[in-house]
């Protein structure tokens, strides 16, 4: 009795055909595709190079003033501008697209905290697109729970000072936000929730200013709280 050979599982020769018969049939909608796809990328390439890159140049050189105002606590002229150079308002509503656009949120929503205008503040504050950057990330979203803070807003600022803790772990923005927090926690009389964040500050960040003054916070959650 003859061997049984067994049946190739795919044609080959026949699915080459197909394919080839598909390509055929469609040139034109393939074609449309792949050009579309060209015109997107060439687009963008021509948009970027030459529409946004000449736009942040200008952005930056306009940011440049408006930070050195900020940096000297001329805040109006920082907002405004002086007349010569244009202030973070300005940027924001003309160079949007541009990565200067983006900061000057961050800028103008620090102002208006330090103005006291903290709806204003907030507002801002959540318009700046952060992209996880390792200081101004923690930095934009703790002045968030600034504005609510002093807006009485207790928990809605304890809900950023968290967050904000754990933007970038580090030894520096983390133990200042998880302090805040734990502060506002006494406030509310939430004694075992600031001991808890206490009692974190020190066994995580003994080396920070805030882990080596918490101690006293500490006795005095216990004091307070009642708890041994």
């Amino acid at each position: 009795m003859a061997e049984q050979k067994d049946e190739p599982l795919v044609d080959v020769q026949e699915t080459i055909s197909k394919a080839e018969h598909y390509i055929e049939d469609n040139i034109m909608s393939l074609s449309i595709i792949v050009g579309a796809v060209i015109v997107l990328v060439g687009g963008y390439f021509f948009w970027t190079k030459f529409y946004i890159a000449p736009m942040e140049e200008e952005a930056q050189g306009q940011m440049f003033m408006a930070e050195k105002y900020f940096e000297k606590d001329s805040l109006d002229k920082a907002i405004n501008g002086d007349g010569q150079f244009y202030g973070f308002k300005y940027i924001i509503e003309n160079y949007g697209l541009t990565t200067s656009g983006n900061l000057a949120h961050m800028y103008l929503g620090l102002c208006y905290l330090n103005k006291g205008q903290f709806e204003d503040a907030i507002a801002e504050l959540k318009e700046y697109d952060n992209g996880d950057d390792l200081m101004l990330g923690p930095v934009s979203i703790g002045a968030i729970g600034d504005a609510y803070s002093e807006l009485g807003k207790t928990d809605d600022a304890i809900d950023q000072y968290i967050k904000a803790s754990s933007a970038n772990n580090n030894n520096f923005t983390t133990p200042i936000y998880l302090m805040k927090a734990a502060t506002l926690y006494e406030s509310q009389n939430k004694f075992e929730d600031a001991l808890k964040i206490y009692e974190q500050v020190k066994t995580d960040f003994p080396e920070s200013r805030e882990g080596r003054e918490v101690e006293k916070f500490i006795s005095r959650a216990k004091a307070k709280g009642g708890i041994e």
